[in-house]
């Protein structure tokens, strides 16, 4: 079983990434093979509705979505994570979502994308702690999961971490992390 982690933060060794590492530990130790997409290192220009995808199901922008695309529908599972920027997920991992609009033309104007079993989970990170801070970010992941088929199964939503490495100070969050990891892979298992 494979599983895909989509790293959405700009800022490598953060918070996010720390939790998203664990998370994948958690896979592994469940015997998933892992792999991690770092999406600021990846050029990935916005959608721009150009809607070639209507046609047969392929984005007529070439760029690095290109490798994007076969990893999530080869994945079994996908784990995403994500700061919260004005409550909401990062400009680089919002294009890579919008790009997906050829995955959701597939399956549901083509209807040649076949269903699956895939799982997905969510890791939001942010620095307040205002009750609707991931209510937004959590909508987005559901539908993108939704475009290729892939079941919203999980989430760690942790609030008032900010400063880069902050979570190391919060052994718990790490150890839900992986436990959510760990999860996932059971489920795909």
């Amino acid at each position: 079983m494979k599983v895909l982690g989509i790293m959405g933060s700009p800022r490598l060794k953060g918070n996010t990434d720390l939790l998203l590492e664990e998370a994948l530990k958690g896979a592994q130790s469940r015997q998933a093979e892992v792999e991690k997409l770092i999406v600021d290192k990846m050029k990935i220009a916005p959608c721009k509705e150009y809607y070639g995808c209507l046609r047969d199901g392929n984005c007529v922008i070439r760029d690095d979505m290109d490798t994007v695309y076969p990893r999530l529908l080869e994945a079994d599972g996908i784990i995403v994570a994500s700061p919260m920027f004005f409550y909401g997920i990062s400009a680089q991992l919002k294009a890579l979502i919008d790009r997906c609009q050829a995955l959701w033309a597939r399956r549901y104007v083509l209807k040649n994308l076949p269903e699956s079993n895939k799982k997905g989970a969510f890791i939001g990170v942010g620095a307040t702690k205002g009750k609707q801070l991931f209510d937004g970010s959590i909508l987005v992941i559901k539908y993108f999961f939704q475009a290729f088929g892939a079941e919203y199964a999980d989430e760690l939503l942790v609030r008032g971490v900010d400063k880069r490495g902050e979570i190391k100070d919060h052994p718990d969050l790490l150890k839900e992390a992986f436990a959510l990891g760990e999860r996932l892979a059971q489920r795909l298992g």
